[in-house]
């Protein structure tokens, strides 16, 4: 090769994704339909017939990453049978220029049931769509289920830009009982859900990792409540959307300190708070959400609602208490559980990320994997005054 030669990186057109072309040809012909084209290659065997695989592949690809090519299709049936003449017709062609080379073949066929497996998932998508739409008509308004582009790809990654499927839809509830219809439809039609808030989490918890994933976004649920005072406590109920800075600006109205302050308060939502066990300057003082969660509901897996009350609140870090209890209410139980302080946290750290069981305490820390938190009343702090020889700064 001289300098002048410039190698082709890529052979899969529309491929301007981050994954290889190694990566995409195993995602839907296995390794072993990679190595068939290794060894083709090998041979110079590639030639024309490689280049129609090629295409055949990348129309795919293209087709199930861009969600906005992916809803014309579904809306246009025309449209959809020419794509399914011409992926065909070039396969024929492969067959007509094989040969009778078994290796071709072979990835001929492999790659033909890779284009049945295409379609069957279109039919399906469609499927799932009109199920979900008509079966949620009676309980959410229709702008709260969305399938259109925008919403599935800006729900495919979060602040980790990890993207590995696109989600067959976006739902976006009003109130709980929305959220309680959304879980039990999806819990019938055997769709995995993904609960999600202002996607900053750093983790991957709100990034779908199957192509029928349906995301769940309680960003609506934004409300802030008037900050209560107790006899023993001062608290404020706000819904899991809304947002970190927003509840902290509340309390500092009325002269207090919401003390979650994690750097992406600006944009996270309470929600997300209490399923990463936000931390942030304040914890220092005060604690992590946990420390500063009076009770937090949640929608569970089967669909029912739980409510979690924490018991004698010490009102500073929960390691400091030497037993910690919280009332756990659902329309199943209703049961104390009681952890010792100490336990909730590793010597010298603020939270222990390790410990996703957390002594069976629903919610926190556990990245939106064992419910869908709805609500939440957390205890707020005295501002304290600043001394008089720090006015200067």
């Amino acid at each position: 090769m001289t300098l002048n030669q410039t190698p082709r990186i890529r052979e899969i057109p529309y491929n301007y994704t981050s994954f290889s072309d190694r990566e995409i040809v195993i995602r839907f012909l296995g390794e072993a339909g990679w190595h068939i084209i290794e060894q083709l290659r090998n041979q110079r065997r590639t030639g024309r017939s490689a280049r129609m695989l090629f295409e055949v592949l990348g129309d795919i690809w293209v087709i199930q990453r861009n969600p906005f090519i992916q809803g014309d299709l579904l809306d246009n049936p025309k449209r959809q049978q020419a794509l399914r003449q011409a992926l065909y017709h070039r396969l024929d062609q492969v067959v007509a220029r094989a040969d009778g080379n078994d290796q071709a073949l072979q990835l001929e066929r492999e790659t033909r049931q890779a284009v049945v497996k295409f379609e069957q998932s279109l039919l399906e998508q469609k499927h799932l769509r009109e199920q979900l739409t008509k079966r949620l008509a009676r309980h959410c308004h229709p702008d709260n289920i969305c399938f259109d582009g925008l919403a599935r790809v800006s729900h495919a990654t979060d602040a980790t830009d990890w993207r590995v499927e696109m989600p067959l839809a976006v739902f976006n509830p009003d109130s709980n009982p929305e959220i309680h219809a959304m879980v039990q439809v999806c819990i019938d039609l055997d769709l995995p859900i993904i609960p999600r808030g202002g996607g900053t989490g750093y983790t991957g918890s709100a990034v779908p990792l199957y192509a029928n994933s349906v995301v769940i976004n309680t960003e609506k649920l934004d409300f802030i409540e008037p900050v209560e005072f107790h006899e023993n406590m001062t608290t404020i109920r706000v819904g899991a959307g809304a947002v970190t800075k927003r509840v902290a600006e509340a309390a500092e109205k009325v002269g207090y300190v919401f003390a979650v302050d994690p750097t992406s308060q600006d944009a996270s939502t309470i929600g997300g708070n209490i399923a990463m066990n936000a931390g942030g300057k304040k914890a220092v003082l005060w604690g992590t959400t946990l420390d500063n969660l009076a009770a937090w509901e949640m929608i569970m897996p089967d669909g029912n609602w739980l409510k979690v009350e924490r018991l004698n609140h010490n009102l500073g870090k929960i390691h400091k208490q030497e037993m910690v209890e919280f009332r756990i209410t659902s329309q199943s139980e209703d049961r104390i559980l009681k952890i010792p302080g100490q336990s909730l946290r590793k010597v010298g750290l603020g939270k222990d990320v390790t410990d996703k069981t957390l002594f069976e305490l629903p919610g926190v820390q556990k990245e939106g994997c064992d419910g869908l938190i709805t609500s939440a009343v957390f205890v707020l702090h005295k501002q304290a005054k600043c001394p008089e020889q720090c006015k200067q700064f």
